[in-house]
């Protein structure tokens, strides 16, 4: 993959901060002409940097104010168990992403849904009931902060990879049971 380099840098950390911006407010902000700006937005896009722009969404206001963290381990931790449950827990509703993760726990499931009750009938009701799920533990979401845009490492040997933005505070969670 061609390097980034600092004006595709720059342009990537303003599509970060607001996608929606049109293509003259982006180039203004990093300082080149609009044509420049618009051929570099390109390139990322045909380079696969980015890949789309996503709609962020108040869960709480859609009915899923409770989030949880979901730690499941797989027996036998066959490729195909593996796949099969990544495939089916992938397109739950109440999914809203799926870590495949190395130790303990083969994967990390984050869900959103309407209160304890529905938390304990996605563990109990929808996971345990699967034959190859053999553990799972159950962490209920708080606080969840996430950052506006992450930048690509310095270039400089050593030099400590920068985040661009700062995290934007989320929806607190009011404390629940574990979800077991």
């Amino acid at each position: 993959m061609e390097p980034l380099d600092a004006l595709d840098t720059a342009i990537l950390r303003e599509l970060q901060h607001d996608a929606r911006r049109t293509n003259r407010d982006v180039a203004a902000a990093v300082g080149v002409s609009p044509t420049t700006a618009l051929d570099r937005t390109r390139s990322l896009y045909r380079r696969g940097v980015v890949r789309g722009a996503r709609l962020d969404v108040d869960l709480a206001s859609i009915g899923r104010p409770v989030q949880a963290l979901i730690a499941i381990r797989i027996r036998p931790p066959a490729r195909r168990n593996i796949e099969a449950f990544r495939n089916w827990v992938s397109r739950l509703p109440e999914t809203l992403g799926v870590f495949v993760t190395s130790g303990t726990d083969d994967f990390l499931v984050h869900v959103a849904v309407a209160d304890n009750e529905a938390l304990y009938s996605f563990v109990i009701d929808r996971l345990t009931e699967r034959g190859e799920v053999a553990d799972v533990r159950t962490s209920v979401v708080y606080e969840h902060l996430q950052n506006d845009g992450v930048a690509p490492p310095q270039s400089a040997p050593g030099a400590a990879p920068r985040r661009a933005g700062g995290p934007q505070p989320g929806r607190r969670r009011g404390p629940g049971t574990d979800g077991r």
